[in-house]
């Protein structure tokens, strides 16, 4: 008589246990400081089924190791995709950016043109549109930004679409939603499609996982990070908003996703200055 054979079944019909959702979940707060409640175990388990599929994987077990084998990077940032939803586009959110156009920008230009140091973030800038958009209202304000010390960073946990916005590719129909006061700069693309090189030249791109200690050595004037902190638990987000803070020059500025409130030690020290919009007080409010 032959010896018993378990079948794995085909990905078609995988279905996400409560121990592997746990798994998953324990996986993405470590890796990424997201929160998964249970609710979502029918949309992960949904997601992941497809994801197996595509990968040829039969099993969960499989997939999990996956995550930690020589393709772990591309493995990683895919599971990141599949947990959360980047949706954005330029100039999200139109009075932050008027906000910094009419209000944060102006002193730290001139700061710049007596010889000053600026500095700009854009954490979680996901396919590259918000540091983009950051970079069209700087030269609409100071069309001479190249020559000065004034620089913006974008950032993200996913190194895909780190490459996506280092690119700088985007389809006419997203170009032709930017308002007509900033689209004057970006009159045509360059010929391999990318937005002008003036624009490029004044954003470093890298990337950086939020719930990490940050690298920098100086501070920044003014931080975006909007619809980030919402996949966060609520010991995470006072975290980064205490890492955000304390990386903030005094009077810096931060704006923040409209279904985030500020919350913890650095709410003490962060004035609120507009919708979502707080501005570094060290010495309280």
């Amino acid at each position: 008589m032959s010896a018993e054979t378990t079948i794995t079944p085909p990905a078609e019909n995988f279905s996400l246990s409560d121990q592997e959702f746990e798994a998953i979940a324990q996986f993405a707060h470590k890796n990424f400081g997201l929160a998964m409640a249970k609710s979502k175990k029918p949309l992960v388990s949904s997601r992941l089924a497809r994801k197996l599929r595509q990968r040829n994987i039969t099993n969960f077990k499989d997939y999990l190791a996956s995550l930690d084998g020589p393709n772990s990077d591309e493995e990683r940032s895919g599971l990141l995709s599949l947990l959360t939803t980047n949706v954005t586009h330029f100039f999200r959110e139109p009075h932050h950016f008027e906000t910094l156009r009419n209000d944060v920008l102006p002193p730290l230009v001139e700061q710049a043109r007596r010889g000053g140091r600026v500095r700009l973030w854009s954490a979680g800038c996901s396919n590259g549109q918000e540091p983009y958009s950051i970079a069209m209202t700087l030269l609409d304000v100071c069309p001479e930004a190249a020559k000065l010390d004034i620089k913006i960073l974008g950032t993200d946990i996913d190194p895909v679409v780190v490459r996506h916005a280092q690119a700088g590719r985007y389809p006419e129909d997203e170009l032709a939603q930017i308002d007509a006061k900033y689209s004057k700069l970006v009159p045509k693309r360059d010929p391999d499609g990318r937005l002008p090189e003036s624009l490029r030249k004044l954003i470093t791109f890298g990337v950086l996982n939020l719930i990490e200690p940050f690298p920098f050595k100086g501070k920044f004037d003014a931080i975006f990070c909007r619809n980030v902190a919402i996949y966060f638990d609520n010991p995470t987000q006072q975290k980064v908003w205490s890492a955000f803070q304390n990386a903030l020059n005094p009077g810096g500025t931060l704006f923040i996703g409209h279904s985030e409130r500020m919350s913890g030690p650095a709410a003490q020290h962060m004035k609120t200055a507009g919708i979502t919009t707080y501005v570094n007080s060290p010495a309280g409010r």
